[in-house]
């Protein structure tokens, strides 16, 4: 065999080792500290206890997107309109959907305990509806979303005060498949 035969052959077998090499996957710290008490929660971010579904997104997903940890929206009292601190999120999420077309997602509105069941059903939905118009805005599509409306049915904390009560007036973000 001649000298430029054996080159060739040498660096098609390099290549061909490269591309079968396995990926090592590393592991990431979600967890979050309370600022009021200095705790620390393993498997939460941002008050999130929520952990994204491991069959809906590709290993490396949530070591690029680690705004698609924060999966929770929270409101003002009697408001559906989205803080701007949110607005982060909201566009990542977005932009998720927007490179994934096969994804669906599912928005749960949910408000606390003040208000009639009937007023609070209608406030998650307006809730639910303000974070999906923010997502389409964003570039997300419509038929990918779906806004359900909890009301005060489903509430994180059920003590009857101010900290409380806003933990509950929320819009959670959940990733479904189809």
């Amino acid at each position: 065999m001649n000298t430029t035969t054996r080159v060739l052959l040498t660096a098609i077998l390099c290549v061909t080792a490269a591309a079968c090499s396995k990926k090592v996957k590393e592991n990431i710290d979600t967890s979050a500290t309370d600022s009021t008490s200095g705790t620390t929660t393993p498997g939460t971010v941002g008050g999130n206890t929520s952990t994204l579904p491991s069959g809906l997104y590709g290993p490396n997903d949530l070591d690029t997107d680690a705004c698609l940890r924060q999966r929770v929206v929270f409101f003002d009292l009697d408001q559906d309109a989205l803080k701007p601190e949110f607005q982060n999120i909201v566009a990542c999420h977005a932009k998720y959907l927007r490179d994934r077309p096969s994804s669906r997602m599912t928005l749960e509105g949910n408000a606390d305990e003040r208000g009639s069941r009937e007023y609070n059903v209608g406030l998650g939905e307006r809730r639910g509806n303000a974070v999906s118009s923010a997502v389409q805005a964003n570039g997300g599509a419509g038929g990918q979303i779906t806004v359900v409306s909890y009301g005060e049915e489903r509430p994180t904390c059920t003590d009857s005060n101010e900290d409380c009560w806003g933990r509950n007036r929320r819009v959670e973000i959940v990733y479904t498949a189809k």
